[in-house]
């Protein structure tokens, strides 16, 4: 027993804790002594619990264990154990089935017009608002300080089937956002666990649009290319056929767990931790049915869609069946089919959807057997792709993509990158139906990239480029020349349709009027001047807005001067340059064409418009009248008029007295030519030559051709255009599209000069067609024919860690690792050359490719030096190769014979026996080496033992070791006369045999000392103690006293009185305890000595005392008609006996007094005391110790006038006036005979109704009544005020 005043000392270093677990699992509890050898009990409800199926007890060294296997509900309680003197006690604790879990979303609301729309599902489809009832509970509020509402799903008394995936939708009018989350039936325990976090806080400010991501699960991101998937199986598109049907459950089985999410999002799994412990709970019925002779399958899978037959075989052919799911009743419909066929019983579901994920059970009497059933949706696939798309900085952009499933989960990513719901202040998800879409308000230079869309069964693939916003000139203004009341049209054309511009006259802006009109018709600006006058010649520019640039252009104002002509004029033609050589006149092609020529001549002549026709190979614009007739004979031109005399058309005349006017409505490439102007009359003709050049766009160039296809880039090439407009090419545009897609993305502002262009920023693997634009002053051609498809793939890297292995006289074997890059189709093979030093001449050392990284090189020349490498194919071609540093010499080497002993063999080696013994020892050695073996210096005979020789290593192999085998063993390594040796030291050990002669020395008291004799056979190993055991003689269940005990003799303590007892012993050593214990011959009794209890002697003590106040009373001042109190404390044994008094007179009879007495405080109540009640107040307390007294005084005052108006009992003191009156004037002295009922009228008259004068107005109120009542001699002074107010 430990000493008075000091704390035991614990025996225990470590103490077991309490645990939960839950039913079903083991519950392990730890236990570490401060010192070996110590016995441990452990204990459950005080009984000792000893090793058996249920309970496992385990010791080594200090540390105690106890495992309490298969907790059940019967297992709950309390535990202990016991070492010496120290007890230490703990719980166990099983956790039953039933538990309820409650999922939380808060949504901000602070900018929400209306509460937010809340829907929660599980899986992917049921709506939980239909399913509320015992189990189930939907809640929501509104906090109206912090503005957000909340919404909860409670799930009372979750069962098995609960088990899954759920999904929160919240929405507003614009706004959308989701959160998944599982929850997890572990057997007897339920648990919630979120994707996203602990805390769903969906829309953490919905207003703002400042949501949150929600990934779920877990975030399933799958990196690598897809591109060739399509290319390699025969041009097949790959995200428009559906996948090959695959056993996901296989799958799954060989994957390791961290890839579980990412299988399940490919194929569609929607509650994948919750299919995955249902068919880990499920156990299976092992005992003999007497119903079913063939039961249903643990569980089933079938696609969303198709049928699925669930079949069970009845022992009696006519039972009835029942099937139920999710324990509900199913009745047949056209879904669910019941099919009766001898003893099979069969249910049919056809269509089969995401509500018949569940479980089934077919009932037969009181036995059923139960199944899984899984709906796996099919993979999601890409119906339309995405579209490249370029924009400028500062526009929207929007990628579309359409889905085969309406509402798919789908991923987008940047670069690689999946975009999440924390960057929705720049990128927005929308889905209507199954087009998904992603929206960029404004684009920034960074957006530039790659986006993809990735579903569980396909992805697409889009680039993005957003350039800076530069303005592209197609069509300049040109100087114009008009006459008088002619139209002016200056017009532009730039790249962007919305661009707005200002027109200039001279610097200054010009605005439009009835006469000066402005047009912007897409990307094509026009200044027009009707009626043009002298005023209107000047500098005119055109200065877009926003852009650094100015289109200029002059108008000249021709003026017609006409000199007075005598009659008999003859005809004359008055332009600018009437001379005799060509005027050059330009006109765009499609524009109107207008040559007003103005005329003179009296009688007015005739005006004759001819256009002339060239006939040869040379066509110029044609000769001039004057051209001399001496011309060289291969210059000669012929000439051909066509006379142009319509009046109406496209091509017309128009002619009055003083003007003739050509008009050719939209130019066209045939206007072009020399147009001749004829004007006669009687008195003569004149003559001048119009030369019109009609300009156009450059014709279309042809199909460019695509060379040098790399990784991401390709090498374009085209040719001129066959006709380029009549005006010079300045350079070409080149546009690319996805073969698939009708969206043709521009790769060049700037035009490109030269006939060839290197495109880059491809997707490797995705199949891409080209064409080019040519342009000119005029404008860009239309596009040329697409190129043929092409596809950019890159070839591979080289290999890398290229090495020779091994060289013989006619060998050399190399191996090498892949190339780090292979390129999106893949590798072919690998291709092997050799070449002689100093030789430029490559030899292929293999037919064809192989697919190994490893070759041996046969038939080479004995002694050559050769230098190897090693090249990498895939589609695109070869790529770089590899070549060895130093040219390697075909020679054998001689290498010294050396032995590699790994280093746990360099020790003795233990094996038990019956365990096999492989040894492996790697060694080096050339040409090859010869290996012996031998045991103690002779060789290994028998076929017990086995020796196995490779070119690398050398094994001893035993199937069963004995002990026999043990000893040293050598091995032996010679290549002609150099060898090395290594020694092995074999110990093949066995359970040692039980101790000998196990005897009792000594027993005394409570203790028995035990020795005995080591074993006979300690098993060929150091032993490592012995275990003492005792058993009652009535029970004969033994228990261990000593555990690894080293001595040969012990004493075994704390045995029970009366009791015999038996004892053993077993030895240890590293294999285990001896299969048998050597036990003592007779039982030890343990005699009961006797002992006399005496009853120890106590004095009396004395603890009665007198009375006496510990807080006496205290003088108190109370106002009258409140209840007032006297308290005071008290003690003294016996208790003491209380009196009070006041002014020397008992109160213990008075009703109005009350008293309490409660732990010695004494309180003396007064019931609405009155000024009488005050005095001196006496507190006596008496028993036969003595006695003591305490005396206080008490003052009672007179209460407010308005307080004293009302009495105690609640009636006013109006009503009681009647009363009071007469006794308040004769107690003041007064005579009041017929006074008070006059009075009281008076009152009445003067304060209003009886019942609401206030008592404040009265003292004002009573003179006044008494001379109204005709007793103005009677002087009412204060006394009969005070007199009202005592008796009231």
């Amino acid at each position: 027993m430990p000493e008075p005043g000091k704390k035991p000392v614990s025996a225990f270093s470590k103490k077991p804790r309490s645990v939960e677990v839950a039913a079903g699992s083991p519950a392990v509890f730890e236990a570490e002594t401060e010192r070996a050898g110590l016995k441990v009990r452990w204990q459950r409800a005080g009984s000792d619990i000893s090793a058996s199926n249920k309970y496992g007890l385990a010791a080594e060294g200090t540390r105690h264990t106890l495992t309490v296997r298969d907790v059940g509900p019967a297992d709950q309680g309390s535990y202990a154990v016991i070492a010496g003197s120290s007890k230490v006690k703990f719980d166990l604790k099983v956790l039953e089935a039933g538990g309820s879990i409650t999922f939380s979303a808060r949504v901000a609301g602070a900018s929400l017009l209306k509460p937010p729309v809340v829907k929660w599902f599980k899986g992917k489809w049921v709506d939980l608002s239909s399913k509320v009832g015992q189990h189930l509970q939907l809640r929501d509020s509104y906090d109206r300080a912090s503005k957000v509402y909340l919404f909860e799903l409670h799930i009372i008394d979750a069962q098995a089937t609960f088990a899954g995936g759920y999904r929160c939708e919240v929405s507003t009018k614009d706004k959308f956002d989701s959160c998944n989350f599982n929850l997890t039936v572990h057997g007897e325990q339920v648990k919630g666990e979120f994707r996203d976090g602990r805390e769903m806080n969906l829309l953490e400010g919905i207003g703002d649009q400042k949501l949150p991501h929600v990934p779920g699960t877990s975030t399933l991101t799958g990196k690598g290319s897809e591109g060739l998937s399509g290319w390699t199986a025969g041009h097949r598109d790959s995200k428009l056929e559906a996948p090959a049907e695959e056993d996901v459950w296989e799958i799954l089985r060989r994957a390791p767990p961290s890839e579980y999410e990412r299988i399940a999002f490919q194929y569609g799994v929607t509650d994948l931790r919750g299919m995955l412990k249902r068919l880990k709970g499920i156990k299976r019925d092992e005992k003999k049915s007497t119903a079913f002779q063939k039961k249903l399958q643990p569980a089933y899978q079938v696609s969303k869609g198709h049928k699925i037959r669930l079949t069970v075989e009845l022992a009696d052919p006519d039972a009835e069946v029942k099937w139920l799911k999710n324990g509900q009743e199913i009745q047949m419909s056209g879904r669910y089919i019941f099919e009766s066929i001898g003893a099979k019983r069969t249910l049919t579901i056809s269509q089969c959807s995401l509500a018949d994920d569940a479980a089934y059970q077919c009932v037969v009497g009181g036995e059923k057997c139960s199944t899984e059933l899984f709906v796996k949706e099919p993979p999601v696939l890409i119906t339309q792709p995405l579209e490249d798309q370029l924009v400028m900085v500062g526009q929207r952009v929007e990628f579309e993509c359409e889905v085969s499933e309406e509402g798919a989960q789908v991923k987008w990513l940047k670069d690689g990158v999946e975009l999440t719901r924390e960057e929705t202040f720049k990128y927005r998800f929308k889905k209507d139906g199954q087009r998904h879409h992603l929206i960029i308000n404004e684009a920034t230079l960074e957006d530039s990239g790659h986006y993809a869309l990735r579903t569980s069964g396909g992805q697409a693939l889009a680039e993005l480029i957003v350039q800076e916003k530069k303005l592209e000139v197609y069509q300049s203004i040109a100087d114009l020349t008009v006459g008088s009341k002619d139209q002016a049209v200056f017009k532009c054309e730039v790249s962007d349709e919305n661009v707005r511009g200002v027109w200039l006259k001279n610097g200054k802006e010009l605005v439009p009027d009835s006469r000066i009109k402005v047009s912007h018709i897409g990307r094509v600006h026009k200044l027009t001047i009707d009626d043009v006058t002298p005023a209107d010649e000047a500098d005119y520019s055109f200065v877009p807005e926003g852009f650094a640039c100015n289109l200029s252009a002059k108008l000249h104002f021709m003026e017609v001067k006409i000199d007075f002509v005598p009659r008999q004029e003859p005809p004359k033609i008055h332009l600018d340059c009437p001379g005799r050589t060509l005027d050059t006149i330009v006109v765009v092609a499609g524009n109107k064409l207008r040559l007003d020529v103005p005329i003179s001549g009296d009688p007015a002549p005739t005006v004759i418009w001819q256009k002339t026709i060239t006939k040869g190979s040379k066509v110029p614009a044609g000769p001039a009248p004057d051209v001399s007739g001496d011309a060289d004979a291969s210059d000669e031109w012929i000439f051909d008029r066509k006379l142009l005399c319509e009046t109406e058309g496209r091509v017309r005349v128009e002619t009055t007295k003083d003007r003739s006017v050509f008009t050719v409505e939209g130019a066209e490439k045939e206007d072009e030519g020399v147009y001749v102007v004829t004007v006669k009359n009687p008195v003569g003709e004149d003559q001048v030559n119009l030369t019109v050049k009609v300009i156009d766009v450059p014709d279309a160039p042809a199909a460019p051709r695509i060379s040098n296809v790399g990784e991401d880039y390709c090498t374009v090439q085209w040719e001129p255009p066959a006709y380029d407009g009549g005006q010079p090419v300045l350079g070409y545009i080149l546009e690319r599209k996805k073969k698939k897609s009708y969206r043709w993305m521009r790769l060049n502002f700037d035009l490109l000069r030269e006939l060839s262009h290197e495109a880059r920023r491809m997707i490797e693997g995705v199949v891409y067609e080209m064409r080019v634009y040519a342009v000119n002053a005029v404008g860009m051609s239309r596009p040329s024919p697409a190129s043929l498809p092409f596809m950019p793939i890159g070839p591979p890297s080289e290999p890398t860690h290229l090495a020779v292995e091994d060289v013989s006289d006619t060998t050399v074997s190399l191996k090498w690792r892949p190339p780090e890059r292979a390129g999106a189709g893949g590798l072919d093979g690998y291709s092997v050359e050799y070449c002689r030093e100093g030789c430029s001449e490559w030899v292929a050392a293999l037919q064809g490719l192989m697919e190994r990284t490893s070759v041996l090189v046969k038939d080479l020349p004995t002694g050559a030096r050769l230098l190897f490498r090693v090249r990498a194919h895939n589609v695109a071609g070869p790529g770089a190769p590899v070549t060895i540093k130093e040219p390697v010499t075909v020679q054998e080497i001689f290498q010294r014979p050396r032995l590699q002993l790994p280093r746990h063999l360099r020790q003795t080696i233990q094996r038990k026996v019956g365990e096999p013994v492989n040894l492996l020892i790697p060694f080096q050695g050339k040409p090859r080496p010869q290996v012996t073996w031998t045991k103690e210096g002779q060789p290994l005979a028998g076929e017990e033992v086995t020796i196995r020789n490779s070119l690398t290593d050398t094994i001893l192999f035993i199937r069963a070791a004995r002990r026999t085998h043990s000893g040293t063993y050598e091995v032996t390594l010679c290549i002609e006369n150099v060898e090395d040796k290594a020694t092995l030291v074999l110990q093949v050990v066995d359970k040692p045999s039980p101790p000998q002669d196990i005897q009792v020395i000594e027993a005394w008291g409570f203790n028995v000392a035990l020795e005995w004799k080591p074993p006979q056979d300690d098993g060929n190993t150091e032993l490592w103690g012995y275990t003492v055991q005792k058993a009652d003689k009535k029970t004969m269940e033994w228990f261990t006293v000593l555990e690894h005990y080293r001595r040969t003799h012990c004493v075994v303590s704390e045995l029970v009185i009366g009791n015999g007892y038996y004892f053993r012993v077993f030895s240890h050593n590293t294999v285990g305890p001896s299969d048998r214990a050597t036990t003592t011959k007779e039982p030890v009794f343990i005699p009961r000595p006797g002992i006399t209890y005496e009853r120890p002697t106590y004095k009396a003590l004395d603890f009665s005392e007198a009375p006496r106040f510990t807080r006496p009373l205290v003088n108190r001042s109370v106002i009258a008609g409140y209840n007032a109190t006297l308290c005071c404390a008290v003690r003294g044994t016996p208790k003491p006996k209380i009196s009070w008094f006041k002014n020397g007179l008992d109160l213990g009879k008075d009703a109005r007094f009350r008293m309490f007495s409660k732990q010695g405080v004494l309180t003396l109540e007064i019931r609405k005391p009155c000024p009488f009640d005050g005095g001196v107040y006496v507190c006596r307390a008496t028993n036969l110790q003595g006695e003591a007294q305490c005396e206080c005084r008490l003052e009672v005052r007179a209460a407010l006038a308005e307080r004293a108006m009302t009495r105690p009992d609640g009636t006013g003191f109006w009503t009681s006036l009647p009363e009071l009156l007469p006794r308040a004037v004769l107690q003041a002295g007064g005579t009041c005979s017929n006074t008070p009922p006059s009075l009281l009228q008076c009152l009445s008259d003067q304060t209003g109704s009886l019942g609401m004068a206030r008592c404040s107005r009265m003292p004002a109120h009573v003179p006044r009544a008494w001379k109204e009542a005709g007793q103005a001699t009677f002087l009412l002074d204060i006394r009969v005020q005070v007199c009202v107010l005592e008796l009231g």
